[in-house]
């Protein structure tokens, strides 16, 4: 069966955002497919972080649609949405620095001992699960889980986040920004993830400023101008400097041009 052809894990219909007059985000129409990177572009303004905060429960929006396997629902809450499978990493990333590897990845979902009112961390079980989940995705420089946070690069921060949100359970992972302010070699990291992700069934939205990252990675490439889809392509109906020029607003750039060409004239 083809992507197209199945139903979508998540799926938003004529979704808009305003906020006293002024609108974030204009019937946006997108699908997300399980073993799918779904690329989402744009500049500054363009209404990614408002989308954004709709997928994950913070806004409601005020038009639109919303459905999951296919049923139309209300995402009240970041709880609300994590229910349903859906996780967000952050571009300022979730990890806290004064606290344990162990406890960031476990934060939340913590597994414990006992039974009725006497329960406890299970500390030893904790830190065994998160130092095999963490060298699974290739923070190798973590030997014990007990390390802090704040002892991890930019990279590892990020994988972290990453392989916490899938071993909760994700099945939508949205990346805001997951490569901005790595290196070469750390982007590489993440980009893997990205691919081991979708090669696990999950959907994956990847929203970036850096075409060739999405070109490396992407199945299908949405950009948004002024909140409002400007394209929504496969991969292989675009090349990376069309992308880029959707991503600059190229239509506006080019009726600016003739402007000037004609007062010129």
């Amino acid at each position: 069966m083809a992507v197209e052809d199945k139903t979508p894990i998540l799926e938003l219909k004529g979704v808009s955002k305003h906020f006293a007059g002024v609108v974030a985000v204009r019937d946006v129409s997108l699908r997300v497919h399980s073993d799918e990177v779904l690329c989402l572009l744009g500049d500054n303004g363009a209404g990614k972080s408002t989308l954004i905060k709709i997928l994950s429960g913070v806004y409601q929006p005020t038009g639109g649609t919303i459905a999951v396997d296919g049923n139309v629902l209300k995402l009240s809450s970041p709880r609300v949405a994590k229910s349903y499978g859906i996780a967000t990493v952050h571009q300022e990333v979730g990890v806290i620095e004064l606290m344990s590897v162990t406890r960031n990845f476990v934060l939340g979902a913590e597994p414990l001992r006992g039974w009725g009112p006497f329960k406890w961390l299970d500390s030893r079980g904790a830190s065994a699960m998160a130092l095999e989940r963490v060298q699974e995705v290739g923070i190798r420089r973590v030997e014990d889980c007990r390390q802090l946070g704040g002892t991890l690069s930019g990279g590892e921060r990020q994988a972290l986040s990453i392989a916490r949100a899938l071993h909760l359970g994700a099945r939508v992972l949205i990346l805001d920004e997951p490569t901005s302010a790595l290196g070469v070699r750390e982007a590489r990291t993440v980009l893997r993830l990205i691919a081991q992700a979708r090669a696990k069934g999950v959907g994956v939205i990847f929203i970036t400023h850096n075409a060739n990252h999405a070109l490396a990675i992407g199945d299908r490439f949405t950009v948004l101008i002024h909140g409002r889809v400007a394209a929504d392509l496969r991969r292989g109906e675009a090349t990376r400097d069309e992308i880029l020029n959707l991503m600059a607003g190229g239509e506006e750039l080019e009726a600016l041009a003739e402007e000037v060409d004609t007062d010129v004239g």
